[in-house]
């Protein structure tokens, strides 16, 4: 087995960083023999090439494609049409991973396919979150880490071959959300298996929670929102209704929790700001999440209100 690592990236040199730095420090064993990493610069511009370009010594396993500025999803359907694996490993590039990540995948891809007598699967990694920068890898496992979705390509590996009858990643997909869902969507139809992977721990870095990042979460929940409308046109089933919250359920919840819009990221704003300043940034984001969804959910209903798909 050959493993290609595809990471896309856009303008997070200090994290991807200790991502590539991580990568390149990976034990092998006879089931996994070799491995590159294939890194998607997506019109970054905060010096990510020139780094990597000055540290071939240090980044042994990378290779480098540059691409204008077009979305993670067609990054990663160009890091696929230049690898040279027969197996592909999707990771976010402010993931840090520990030095059996890819044997960890190798091994349960290789006992799955042995299992099932083809290669219809793919293995799902544990994703924990941090915003401890300095060391990411200390972070414990939390409740809040546990994820659900089927095919989420942080911390994933699957079968070349399998993956490209999928269709790859569709390019409609022009903002922030749902391509590696949807994706997933058609993995599925497929008859593909997700073979949990528990060992192969990815530390998902994010920063702590600052006020000056709330008009951006506020604009991704909007992007999120038109993205899950072509996710749902593609899709229009009851199961892709509940996975982006396109339900009177969904709709009714957060209006009831956030008082009908009354409890929103202006009034919850001197809460957060006290959170913040006494080290909760975690328990703040939390609570900002609530108006968050209300927001993606009005969102969803009234860009699916423009499509007259309600």
């Amino acid at each position: 087995m050959f493993i290609s690592v595809v990471i896309p990236t856009y303008n997070r040199l200090p994290i991807l960083k200790k991502c590539l730095l991580a990568l390149e420090n990976q034990r092998t064993c006879n089931d996994f023999k070799g491995y590159e990493v294939i890194v998607v610069d997506d019109g970054s511009t905060d010096g990510t090439i020139s780094w990597i370009q000055l540290n071939p010594h240090k980044l042994t396993h990378v290779h480098l494609i540059e691409q204008k500025h077009s979305g993670p999803g067609i990054g990663r359907n160009n890091g696929v049409q230049n690898s040279k694996g027969d197996v592909i490993v999707f990771i976010d590039s402010d993931l840090v991973v520990t030095d059996n990540f890819l044997i960890s995948h190798s091994s349960a891809l290789t006992k799955a396919w042995q299992k099932k007598g083809n290669r219809l699967c793919f293995t799902y990694g544990s994703v924990i979150n941090t915003s401890n920068f300095d060391d990411p890898t200390s972070e414990k496992h939390k409740l809040s880490d546990i994820s659900w979705a089927y095919f989420a390509t942080g911390n994933v590996g699957i079968d070349k071959e399998v993956l490209e009858n999928s269709g790859l990643f569709d390019p409609a997909f022009k903002l922030y959300g749902w391509e590696d869902l949807e994706l997933g969507e058609r993995l599925r139809q497929m008859g593909t298996e997700l073979i949990k992977c528990p060992n192969a721990v990815g530390y998902h870095w994010h920063p702590a929670l600052k006020l000056t990042q709330i008009p951006r979460l506020i604009n991704v929940e909007r992007e999120r929102a038109k993205m899950a409308i072509v996710f749902y046109i593609k899709h229009p089933t009851t199961r892709v209704r509940f996975i982006i919250q396109f339900t009177l359920f969904h709709r009714i919840l957060w209006e009831a929790l956030t008082l009908g819009g009354l409890l929103n990221v202006v009034t919850l704003r001197p809460l957060l700001k006290l959170l913040i300043r006494n080290g909760y940034s975690g328990l703040a984001m939390e609570f900002l999440r609530i108006p968050l969804n209300l927001i993606g959910v009005r969102e969803i209903f009234r860009e699916a209100t423009l499509k007259n798909i309600i």
